[in-house]
């Protein structure tokens, strides 16, 4: 899955590019390779919108992810932070035998 949303978004980037290409200087990159209105052309726009669908997929897992993983404990692990500063780890050190 993840060799997918890489290469949609590579199409995406590429789309991207184009429309850039063609708001600016009037250029159109795929028609100027592969011709206008050819089958490969409509196969390129095609995969690039679908690519499109993909990273707004990929887009939405990313903001659901985001808002699991907030202030989650690590399991195993043991947090002597405040909020406020960082203090240190005193779990490895050796304690008086007089106490």
């Amino acid at each position: 899955m993840k060799t997918l949303q890489n290469i949609a978004l590579a199409l995406v980037i590429i789309g991207a590019i184009n429309w850039g290409l063609i708001g600016f200087f009037q250029f159109n990159l795929v028609s100027a390779l592969f011709g206008e209105n050819t089958f490969l052309s409509r196969l390129i726009y095609g995969l690039v919108g679908l690519s499109g669908i993909v990273c707004l997929s990929l887009f939405m897992r990313q903001e659901n992810a985001v808002e699991e993983n907030v202030n989650r404990p690590v399991p195993g692990k043991l947090n002597y932070n405040t909020e406020f500063a960082e203090e240190k780890d005193l779990s490895s050190t050796k304690r008086n035998p007089k106490d």
